[in-house]
């Protein structure tokens, strides 16, 4: 198993920057898929992008695409969210999560999760 923990939640201004964390703990981080999710109000929880267990490949949610940045140092058990241009629709409890094998946008397929934290965007 693997255990996760998310930091660097907070309140930010729309168009400003926010760079989140996610530390993992247990068994080889690098042997995992890592990806982020995000639950707004009232919503599903929804697919953010993810990088695959080296570090090469990665993928992103048309909504964030060319404005998140997934990053990984497996060194350090640690895996990030770099979030430029915030606007309100980020509004959300962003969630770390890992899985062997490939990436799926489906969060079902997903086997660990960290607690959260919140993203709060002000207009």
């Amino acid at each position: 198993q693997v255990q996760l923990v998310e930091s660097g939640g907070g309140l930010v201004q729309a168009g400003g920057s926010l760079r989140l964390s996610c530390a993992a703990s247990g068994r080889t981080f690098s042997d995992y898929t890592v990806g982020w999710f995000r639950q707004a109000p009232g919503k599903g929880r929804e697919f953010v992008g993810a990088m695959r267990r080296d570090g090469g490949a990665t993928d992103y949610s048309i909504s964030v695409a060319g404005r998140f940045i997934i990053s990984r140092d497996n060194a350090k058990n640690t895996m990030y969210l770099q979030m430029n241009s915030l606007n309100v629709e980020d509004t959300a409890v962003y969630y770390c999560a890992a899985k062997l094998g490939y990436s799926g946008h489906n969060y079902r397929s997903w086997d660990y999760w960290g607690q959260g934290t919140q993203v709060t965007v002000s207009s």
